[in-house]
Order: structure tokens, then C-alpha cells, then sequence
């Protein structure tokens, strides 16, 4: 049975002044929810509102009790000269390499900084999709990764939420977010009508 686990009525979120046109939406577990639009349309502001790192100005946004969040966010941290291997990242945040690609499997035990950035990418995403969460927040997951990274990705999703988690996505990938998403709703400047 699906549980609701986040619904937003007129919500109007930004960081110093409002960013999004007022949205309304909800999202119970097992569903994919994509966010898509044009640049500056407040999408990652949104998915920050989302987390609680970006401020409401207006509206409702009701998250379940004791909701647990996992967000990847475009930021990468550097890695160059950083003695880490790929293998020991998700050691580190508790993620099982079961199910990685074989592109990618074969490459743990390579230091981060000898991976290329879609490697890399991939790695910390698997380790977001891997987290205990209820709610994962992923922003423009796409970003680096090759067509059988894009379709691992999509078929990883797919599975995870089949397990129950909801997921929101935030994509330019027009494409991706349709083949993925059982909603999509663009945003539109904050003056435009929802």
C-alpha cells in the first residue's frame, strides 16, 4: 500500500527572495516524481526546499513523520590526490557494490581520481541510491554519465522504487525524465501560472 510522504500546496520556495512559481504536488513511496523546465525556473531550489536546506516563503510542504532523506546534489567534491578508491567510498557510506554495472565493477579498486567524471558520478549516486532512505532527491543525475550509464540508472530507479522508496528527479534530459518519471511536472518562471 502507498504511503504519502510529501505534498506541497501553493509552495513558493527561494534562498533570499522566492525562485519558484507556486507548486502544487504530492508524492507517495514507490512513485517517481520529475521536475523539469527551463534554466532558472527553480528546480534544484526546489529539490533544496525539498531537503530543507532552502527556504519556504509561502505555502504548505508537508513531509511524513520521521521521513528519511538521501540528496545528490550537482556539487562534486574534488578528488585529485585523494587516496581513495572507489571500493572504499561506498564502504564509507555504507553502499554494496551488488548491482553496479560491470563497466564500473571492475574499476573499485582504482583511486577516484584515476576514474573518469562519469565514473565517479556514478559511484556517488549508487551510494545515494543506496542509502536508508524513504525519499531520495537526485539533481540532474544524467550529468556525465554515457547512454549505458543513463539506462543503468533508469533500470536502478525503476528497482528502487518497485522497493517502496519515492524518488524526486530534476532533469533537463527530456527523455530520461518521461522514460522514468510516473509524473512530471515542468515549472515555469515564478511569475508564469502552475
Amino acid at each position: 500500500m502507498s504511503e504519502l510522504l510529501i505534498r506541497a500546496r501553493a509552495l513558493v520556495a527561494g534562498w533570499e527572495r522566492p525562485a519558484t512559481a507556486p507548486l502544487e504536488f504530492a508524492l507517495e513511496s514507490g512513485r517517481i516524481l520529475g521536475l523539469t523546465g527551463a534554466n532558472g525556473v527553480g528546480k534544484t531550489t526546489l529539490l533544496s526546499a525539498l531537503a530543507g536546506r532552502a527556504r519556504v516563503f509561502s505555502g504548505v510542504l508537508e513531509k511524513r513523520p520521521g521521513l528519511r532523506l538521501a540528496l545528490q546534489t550537482q556539487d562534486v567534491p574534488p578528488v585529485e590526490g585523494v587516496p581513495l578508491s572507489g571500493r572504499e567510498l561506498l564502504a564509507l557510506t555504507g553502499a554494496a557494490d551488488d548491482g553496479l554495472p560491470p563497466w564500473l565493477v571492475g574499476r573499485l579498486d582504482d583511486r577516484l581520481d584515476h576514474l573518469s567524471g562519469g565514473q565517479r558520478h556514478y559511484l556517488t549516486l549508487w551510494a545515494v541510491l543506496q542509502a536508508p532512505a524513504d525519499l531520495v532527491l537526485l539533481d540532474e543525475p544524467t550529468n556525465n554519465l554515457d547512454a549505458a550509464g543513463v539506462d543503468h540508472l533508469a533500470s536502478a530507479l525503476r528497482r528502487l522504487a518497485g522497493s517502496g522508496t519515492g524518488i524526486v528527479v530534476v532533469s533537463h534530459d527530456h527523455e530520461f525524465v518521461e522514460a522514468v518519471c510516473d509524473q512530471v511536472i515542468v515549472l515555469r518562471e515564478a511569475g508564469d501560472v502552475v
